[in-house]
């Protein structure tokens, strides 16, 4: 049958020759695939992948998902907002006691709870979409995709927060600055951006647990009560006298009167006077953090999505 390729011998005027094979080499030895001798080089360019890829990455997602603005914008608007109000219904003399990032602590104490529900999405928002299995495959190492979303959180919750302090803060010293208002130094400007790294701080914790947990309501959950129940149950124990000295501890201890202090709070009529100094406050929250932040990277290295 003709029009069908021969592999075998064929006999041609009395003599035998061997036709090449479909997809051989010719009888000069030349490959007739050349990708296939020279391998496959794509056109575009392939960098080696680092933490600057995963970096955009992660800023990416922060900000193409609704989650971020509506946290965000929910903690400007109360820090923001509580702090106008405040300066409106004081005048210059009140500042002779306290000094004028005052007005900001109140919304702060409330919109801390925007930045650690912020970190807790920042993770469990892939775990509960399957997201994550995106992620992890396109980024095999895990660790550096962690360290992205920690860096890129910090920063964001550490700006938008500090922006937000500096707002009322700014408008208290405009407003109030005239006479009897007493003297202010920049240890209240230092005092303010503590207390927005306290904050910041909180929300890694909430990421971290996040991480650990993989579930957002449990650890969002977990985080309130971190927040709120060591003043709580520090006062119930404070009642009895087994516990009062573990009692006073969590009085002392807790993240409300943390930021009162760093905000230059204590020493005012309100039982805050026995409270430890700023060194020891920012020394607990970064060793609760950065143990949770350990334990991240071990527990989202070794399990399974």
């Amino acid at each position: 049958m003709t029009g069908l390729p021969t592999t075998g011998p064929v006999k041609s005027g009395g003599s035998t020759t061997s036709a090449p094979a479909s997809g051989g080499s010719t009888p000069g030895g030349t490959t007739t695939n050349a990708a296939e001798k020279a391998g496959y080089s794509s056109p575009l360019p392939s960098p080696r992948p680092h933490l600057g890829h995963a970096l955009a990455s992660e800023w990416t997602k922060m900000t193409s998902v609704r989650s971020t603005m509506w946290t965000l914008s929910l903690l400007v608007a109360t820090v923001v907002g509580i702090g106008l109000l405040l300066i409106a219904n004081t005048n210059n003399e009140d500042y002779d006691r306290i000094p004028f990032t005052t007005p900001a602590i109140f919304g702060l104490l409330i919109g801390q709870l925007s930045v650690m529900v912020l970190g807790v999405l920042t993770m469990t928002s892939e775990h509960g979409t399957g997201l994550i299995r995106t992620t992890f495959t396109a980024a095999p190492e895990r660790h550096r995709v962690l360290t992205a979303k920690y860096i890129v959180f910090s920063l964001t919750a550490f700006l938008v927060t500090a922006a937000s302090v500096f707002v009322v803060t700014l408008a208290a010293t405009i407003v109030h600055s005239g006479a009897g208002a007493g003297r202010h130094g920049s240890s209240e400007w230092t005092g303010a951006l503590l207390g927005s790294l306290y904050v910041t701080l909180l929300g890694v914790l909430a990421l971290a647990l996040g991480a650990l947990l993989r579930h957002a309501a449990g650890a969002i959950a977990t985080m309130i009560g971190v927040v709120t129940l060591p003043p709580v149950i520090g006062a119930v124990l404070n009642i009895w006298e087994a516990g009062k000295s573990a009692g006073e501890t969590l009085l002392q201890y807790n993240a409300p009167v943390a930021l009162m202090q760093l905000f230059g709070l204590t020493g005012n009529d309100g039982g805050l006077n026995a409270v430890p100094g700023d060194t020891a406050q920012m020394t607990l929250v970064l060793l609760v953090t950065g143990t949770a932040v350990a334990a991240s990277y071990v527990v989202v290295g070794r399990r399974d999505i």
